[in-house]
Parts: C-alpha cells; structure tokens; sequence
C-alpha cells in the first residue's frame, strides 16, 4: 500500500498565518481596551451624596486630555501616561465648587475600587502637576500596564504628579484604580476615629493625626476608614497582641519582617512612632466595633 504523505506548511505561509493571528489578538485587545475605557467612570460625591458619575467620554469631551512624563513611585521608571488635568476633572464632577475656597479648604477622599481610601486636602489637588491618567501611553492597546506588587490593573483611574518631589506617596497621593471623589467632614464621616478625651496637644492627638495623614488610607479604626489592610482596634488592638518595639519596627519597615503591600515609613521619627503608639493605645480603651455580633 503507498502512503501519502502530507506536505509541511511552507515557511513563509507560517509566518503570515502567525502574523495575521498576532494581528487580530492586537486588534481583539484593542477593542477591549477601548470598550473598557468607554464604561470608565468616577463618582464625585460630597458627605456621602453622589454629585455626579462623569464618563471617560464625559471627561474627554473638555479638549484637555494631553501626554505627560511623571517620575512614578509604583513603576519604578519614568512614565508616559495619557492623562486630564486633575483642575479640568474636579471641576467636571464639582462645578464652579471646584475652584472655590471652600474646596480648597475641605477634606478629599480618595477612594480606590480595591476599599483603598486616601485622605487629602483640596488644596493639595488643586496643585498645579496633579493629572488623573487614564491609559499608559506605551500601552500597544491603549490600556494599562500592571502596577505595584499585586501586578493589578490601575484602571480606570490613576492620579499622577509632575514636579519635584511629588513621587513620594507619603506626602503625595498616588491612588490607582481611582473610582470615587468625595467631599467630608472628617468628622461626621469617621465618627470613631479621633481619640475621646486626648488633650489637645498630647500624645494620643499627635498620633492621631499622623494615622489620619499616613495610615487611614489603607487601615480602619473601629471599622472607619481603608479596607486594604487589617482593622486596627477591634475586636482587638494591636497593642494587645503587639509589642510597642516591634510594632514601631514593623510600622517604619514592613519588609524587613515580610513581603507585603505595605509601605515603609522611614520619614517618621522615634517621636512620630511613640506618639502612634500612644494613639493606639489610647483608642484600646474607646472601641466601636460595628461588626460585633455580626453573623452570631
């Protein structure tokens, strides 16, 4: 019996069908990519009311959209980013509000689609170099690149910095995965947060404040505040099962004890950290857990 044997795919006709599949990967990608920017959004609320939910398109439609270069802490590299004008954006989602003295004044929210919550001032992002990126401006697709150590996506939203400086994420917020804008009264919104009875000036209040500019974003106190990391107060402090040399360590160097998300914290001083510890210690005795009895 003769056997017949199949002829190999000649070479060059190899090459054009994985060329032409690479094409329509790029091309499905690239529609993805667009589909996902079109159903991008952020809300602008003030005190818990929703403002506005404005659109990519929505924000595109100014004309201000522009290619910047930023020094990007996350990344590790200087980055091209398409991005608006953070003053073009707030104003989209505020109004004439967005330029008054009132907002420059007020306490922001800055809330991440992951419960990542960073506090600021209006004045900080009315700063001129705040830009809100919404693709990666090497991106073959027009979408983001994996950021941090998770390798998430920053879409939709990432808040980004020009100038000097600015890459430092304890001075400086960097929040991707941007979904919320908000307007507060700090304490109407976390009631249970400042400590009860600290004199003004003491210890507990000064580690009060540096938990509110560095460590609410990500951690909540008596259930109030960021969700990316662990609750510290309840049902119980981390003063009760933490030792204050070792929770100073671990708050001013997170990765010398392992790999995490956390930041370090090498601009505080022995002074800051005593006086966090303070704040802990004092909020042990006033807790509020919102979550107790919850599923029992």
């Amino acid at each position: 019996m003769s056997r017949h044997v199949r002829s190999p795919i000649p070479v060059q006709s190899a090459r054009a069908l994985v060329a032409l599949l690479l094409t329509l990967l790029a091309g499905t990608a690239a529609l993805r990519a667009r589909a996902q920017q079109a159903e991008a959004t952020l809300r602008f609320l003030r005190d818990g009311r929703e403002l506005a939910t404005r659109a990519l398109p929505d924000l595109l439609a100014g004309g201000s959209a522009r290619e910047i270069s930023v020094e990007d802490p996350y990344y590790g590299a200087v980055k091209r980013f398409r991005a608006l004008p953070l003053a073009a954006v707030l104003a989209r989602g505020f109004g004439a509000d967005a330029s008054s003295e009132r907002f420059a004044r007020a306490e922001i929210l800055l809330r991440a689609r992951d419960g990542y919550t960073r506090t600021t001032s209006g004045a900080q992002l009315l700063t001129e170099g705040a830009f809100l990126a919404f693709a990666d401006a090497e991106h073959p697709t027009g979408g983001f690149f994996p950021i941090d150590r998770r390798q998430v996506d920053p879409a939709p939203f990432y808040l980004v910095w020009q100038g000097a400086g600015r890459s430092d994420t304890n001075l400086w917020p960097w929040p991707y995965q941007l979904a919320e804008i908000e307007i507060v009264d700090f304490a109407a919104k976390f009631p249970h947060v400042p400590p009860p009875g600290a004199a003004a000036g003491s210890a507990a209040q000064r580690g009060f404040a540096i938990f509110r500019a560095s460590c609410i974003a990500c951690h909540a106190m008596n259930g109030e505040g960021g969700k990316v990391g662990p609750e510290l107060n309840v049902p119980r402090s981390i003063v009760e099962y933490r030792d204050a040399a070792q929770l100073k360590q671990f708050i001013r160097d997170p990765r010398s004890f392992r790999y995490s998300s956390m930041p370090s914290h090498l601009q505080l001083t022995d002074a800051d950290l005593d006086a966090l510890v303070a704040y802990f210690t004092h909020m042990r005795a006033h807790k509020h857990d919102p979550g107790a009895g919850v599923g029992h």
